[in-house]
């Protein structure tokens, strides 16, 4: 019995350790930006797509806002997708100036359906964009958003991600944990990748992608990750995904912790599935290519994985205290000491509080930090009840309430 129990426990515990050292040394890469000259003559040409479902309360101040923007106004358009609206948002947008295009369907229900559907409508129209950016209703977008990206484009970068900023990090303990966790992510995981030239992964929205690469590969993410699901198949085809650490998007977080676990179940679903489908194509292509940026979004997509395991190894280190079975990890001690895994652990921590120290936050979100294990320990129900769901497939709206303009977020930054 003991011996079967060291065989389950100690392949678990090295692969948790070697999985745990990988992303913290990664972790570690995004505490610092690359020096950058920037190419702020603009040239590229935007079809701005806004993605709406009944958002009748945020698009007018987002479309506001894209007007506004900082870039030669013959070189961008607004698109708004009025998908399967029962409310006037396409009618607010036609009146904020954008281009509205209405979709109602039965079925391909969800934003990549509705994506790939204006895609195609954008591919036969008289004038072409170079490159096709995509926005969520509930955002509001900085200035500069488009230069930045013509800086990238003008580089040779085809799929590009901006930098995930929150516009109501300080409405609720939820909204506040949730600005946390993207603030950290968009340092430890976004920012360090971009540094050590690995692959960042597209967010869902403030994403850039040329149109050369969407008609050549086509769009065709439809899961309920579809921004996870094109970085895959981009990458697979050689294409990484690189990072505008100052192209902000500043994204509506959950103000209540049912719509934050509602979101989340979503995103562990769709990652399920999207890991489920590419990993074995990813693994051929990258042991084939000996391109480490695929094996590294192997490894990404098996993050809900290794919380399953990591849970389960927990699990079981009680069932070994409970019958006194002699200590698993003592055969491999040597491997990973303690003081080791306490480092790393205690490091976990660390990093979010350089990273709110870095961008200056205020005073209440180092309150939510104290909240931010409950957000960070939440996920372990979240992504069992999203692997026993995972061949589900119906898209779940968050509702959005927090109209703001821009204006108005920047007085609360500054006030």
């Amino acid at each position: 019995m003991e011996h079967w129990f060291d065989l389950i426990m100690i392949p678990m515990q090295v692969f948790i350790f070697l999985f745990t050292i990988y992303y913290f040394i990664i972790g570690f890469c995004g505490m610092w930006r690359r020096k950058e000259d920037k190419i702020l003559v603009p040239e590229k040409s935007f079809a701005v797509i806004v993605a709406a479902h009944n958002e009748r309360a945020v698009i007018g101040q987002l479309l506001d806002n894209l007007h506004a923007l900082e870039y030669p106004k013959e070189l961008y358009d607004i698109f708004v997708i009025a998908d399967n609206c029962s409310d006037d948002t396409a009618e607010i947008a036609r009146q904020s100036g954008a281009i509205v295009c209405e979709r109602f369907s039965e079925t391909g229900k969800g934003k990549g359906f509705a994506l790939e559907w204006m895609f195609e409508k954008l591919f036969k129209m008289d004038r072409q964009y170079d490159a096709i950016v995509v926005f969520d209703a509930d955002n509001l977008v900085h200035p500069r958003f488009l230069l930045e990206m013509n800086n990238r484009l003008l580089k040779g970068d085809k799929v590009i991600q901006g930098y995930l900023d929150a516009k109501n990090p300080y409405d609720t303990w939820v909204s506040g944990t949730f600005a946390i966790a993207f603030w950290v992510i968009d340092h430890v995981w976004h920012l360090a990748k971009t540094n050590i030239g690995l692959s960042s992964v597209l967010g869902g929205t403030g994403m850039c992608i040329t149109t050369d690469v969407l008609k050549r590969h086509g769009w065709g993410a439809t899961c309920l990750t579809e921004d996870m699901e094109f970085t895959m198949k981009s990458l697979v085809e050689g294409i990484k995904t690189t990072w505008a650490h100052d192209a902000i998007v500043y994204d509506e977080k959950p103000l209540t912790f049912m719509q934050s676990w509602n979101q989340r179940k979503r995103w562990a679903q769709g990652q399920f599935d999207v890991a489920h489908r590419f990993i074995p194509k990813m693994l051929k292509a990258g042991i084939e290519q000996r391109d480490i940026r695929i094996l590294d979004g192997c490894l990404h997509l098996i993050q809900p994985h290794f919380l399953l395991i990591s849970t389960f190894f927990v699990i079981l280190s009680y069932v070994q205290a409970v019958f006194q079975f002699p200590p698993f990890y003592t055969s491999i001690y040597r491997f990973m000491p303690s003081e080791l895994m306490t480092f790393i652990m205690f490091g976990q921590y660390v990093l979010p509080v350089i990273i709110l120290m870095k961008i200056h936050v205020k005073w209440k979100a180092w309150l939510y930090l104290l909240l931010y294990p409950v957000f960070i320990y939440s996920w372990i129900p979240i992504v069992f009840i999203g692997f026993l769901h995972r061949n589900e497939h119906e898209w779940s709206h968050t509702k959005h309430t927090r109209a703001l303009s821009y204006d108005e977020l920047m007085a609360k930054e500054k006030s």
